[in-house]
């Protein structure tokens, strides 16, 4: 089964930075979450229904969570993808539906929605874990 060195590379790349952002907000201040939870609270509203202190713990430990996942070989690529394309997906969420991050288009990021147009990049990676695996056998088998 192993694990290939793309995979590897796109799994340490994303795993570590998750991970890192997850432990800088083990101690996350009450009104650093609740920033957090507005923004996110855009791209899924119901996270707005949470205490801003219970969102930004649930926040570090998801992140710790999946950063582990993504940086353990023995979790499997299309798992730990599947996890990354669902963190990606509220990230995405929230940069298309908070008013002032893109251009009039609603896709590309003004110089505010920079920082979060940005994580696009793991949306790219989780679709690469879920689905890499089962086009490399899929060439294989017509060569």
């Amino acid at each position: 089964m192993g694990i290939s060195i793309a995979n590897a590379a796109l799994r340490l790349v994303s795993g570590a930075f998750i991970l890192n952002s997850g432990i800088n907000k083990l101690r996350i201040d009450e009104a650093s979450a609740a920033g957090l939870q507005q923004l996110a609270s855009n791209g899924l509203p119901q996270l707005g229904q949470l205490e801003p202190a219970a969102f930004g713990k649930a926040v570090s430990v998801s992140e710790i969570a999946l950063g582990s996942a993504l940086l353990l070989p023995i979790i499997p690529s299309r798992l730990a993808g599947l996890g990354l394309g669902a963190f990606s997906g509220v990230l995405l969420a929230s940069y298309l539906r908070t008013p002032g991050m893109t251009e009039s288009d609603g896709i590309r990021p003004t110089s505010d929605g920079t920082a979060l147009a940005k994580d696009a990049w793991l949306a790219g990676i989780a679709v690469a874990l879920i689905f890499g695996r089962r086009s490399a056998k899929l060439a294989k088998k017509k060569k």
